[in-house]
């Protein structure tokens, strides 16, 4: 058992912890949830010691073994095996085929075995990080985004992994469906506290959400109830023949304290701002292929598509297909090397990509970004999508030389929110949000007017968007009619390539 109790954190002014309680059981596997900024990642580094509470105790049992995901990169050894099999735990050194086993689940081949670590992208550095974890038999996973940079056949993999660990997890992940596949608890950091319900996020939401509607309804028939008392005190407390009687209620309304109001939290809303378009198709593709190189194998090979009025396709598959790339082909930040691409005269496009932090003016604010998106974007407005995507009150104020790449990359998407268009290009657009920033945007995109083309490897999220798929699967390019349900029970994803 991992017990907190009466723990406190401040930041400067912030107040991240305040009497915060909660324990951790043999075989609970924890989502911890919760808006950004409010301690999540903080109360993780707390567990493992990395930083210290200003009060309050963490009791961690003797020998208890706790393995958490490391997102720096270093690696010491001449090949992948060897490189993964540091994590075996003492005795085990010898027993590669379970490194082995993890690293096919996490989408590594025979051949890559004994490549060098450094030829890997950094996704797949992550992942060889994420395999020397899941290797090393902890007591306890502390995993925070595991499934970032995983693709979406990797990332269900991984969810079966976790769902038969027999050890305990702490997992943060803004991705609600593979959490709520995986947990058993959950807890939320919410007015600095810690709520554990058993279940899923939306058993705590709803119990957040019952408890505290509960608590207004008491609180203000308590106020109703104080008045009445005050309205008597003050009516009768100079008279002689009552003044005991107002003595005694003064006292009693000391004693009971009164309740305070809770702090409103607001709903995060975005939208994208629709504009105006008559026609029936957008776009089409014909036959359109692309290499990045006379010598290099054709990433995209004869592939048409036609984008019709209010369209929302998905282009879903494994890293490294060409997902993006077609994304981009599709935007126009890439061009065909065979093939024609024709577009509607009026057509305004919206383009979000996981590189495309250019275009930020560096001396600018937040605030200023986007506004400069669009001339009919005010102040209100502006302030309102910056705290859709994490930068609520003073944060909005930033300059984006001080941003991280992450937050530049909210900033982008800030700006298309607000830009007028009629199609979308979005790559992954809710990597670096929380959760219930995840869920504001995907909202926007459901209510947007015009059509969305969208790469994402989030399932819940394919769920409630696709009504078409472009599936990168079996080495193949293939447009599926219909919802991803509908594609997994007709035609599901293959279990190895050809």
């Amino acid at each position: 058992m991992i017990k907190l109790s009466s723990i406190n954190k401040s930041h400067g002014q912030q107040v991240l912890f305040d009497d915060l309680h909660f324990a951790m059981n043999k075989g609970e596997k924890i989502g911890l949830v919760g808006r950004n900024g409010h301690g999540k990642s903080t109360l993780i580094q707390m567990i493992l010691g990395k930083q210290e509470t200003d009060s309050g105790t963490i009791i961690i049992p003797k020998n208890y073994k706790i393995g958490h995901l490391e997102q720096h990169l270093k690696f010491t050894k001449p090949t992948v095996l060897e490189e993964c099999a540091l994590g075996l735990p003492d005795g085990e050194e010898y027993e590669t085929w379970k490194v082995e086993q993890i690293l096919f689940g996490l989408g590594f081949k025979e051949k890559d075995m004994d490549r060098n670590p450094n030829e890997f992208s950094g996704g797949y550095q992550i992942r060889m990080n994420l395999a020397k974890l899941l290797v090393s038999a902890p007591d306890l996973l502390m995993l925070d985004e595991p499934n970032n940079y995983l693709d979406i056949v990797t990332i269900r993999w991984l969810e079966e992994f976790l769902r038969e660990w027999e050890g305990e997890i702490i997992l943060i992940t803004h991705d609600r469906s593979f959490m709520d596949a995986v947990v058993s608890h959950t807890i939320a950091i919410h007015r600095q506290k810690a709520i554990k319900t058993e279940g899923d996020t939306e058993k705590l939401y709803n119990y957040i959400n019952q408890t505290e509607e509960i608590y207004e309804k008491t609180r203000q028939n308590e106020a109703k109830k104080r008045k009445q008392e005050e309205v008597f005190i003050e009516r009768f407390k100079a008279k002689a023949s009552f003044a005991s009687r107002a003595q005694s209620r003064v006292k009693k309304l000391e004693k009971q304290g009164e309740m305070k109001a809770l702090e409103k939290i607001d709903d995060l809303e975005l939208y994208f701002n629709s504009a105006d378009f008559s026609a029936s198709v957008m776009m089409s593709t014909e036959e359109i292929s692309f290499s990045y190189s006379e010598n290099s194998p054709k990433l995209i090979d004869k592939f048409s598509i036609v984008v019709g009025k209010r369209d929302r396709i998905c282009i879903i598959g494994k890293n490294g297909k060409g997902k993006s790339t077609l994304l981009k082909l599709m935007a126009g930040e890439l061009q065909a090397t065979e093939g024609r691409i024709t577009k509607h005269p009026s057509l305004k496009e919206g383009y979000f990509g996981q590189t495309n932090k250019i275009q930020l003016n560096e001396n600018n604010t937040i605030v200023e970004e986007i506004r400069s998106a669009d001339e009919s974007c005010n102040d209100g407005i502006a302030r309102n999508i910056a705290g859709g995507l994490m930068f609520s009150g003073d944060s909005a104020l930033k300059k984006i030389k001080v941003l991280s790449g992450g937050e530049k990359s909210r900033v982008l998407l800030g700006k298309i929110l607000v830009t007028p268009c009629n199609l979308l290009f979005l790559d992954e657009p809710t990597n670096h949000l929380d959760m219930q920033s995840c869920d504001s945007l995907i909202e926007a995109i459901d209510n947007f007017e015009g059509s969305v083309v969208m790469v994402t490897h989030n399932e819940m999220h394919i769920r409630a968007v696709a009504t078409k798929l472009v599936v990168f699967d079996y080495d193949e390019i293939k447009i599926y009619e219909g919802t991803y349900d509908e594609f997994l029970q007709d035609i599901g994803w293959s279990d190895e390539e050809k």
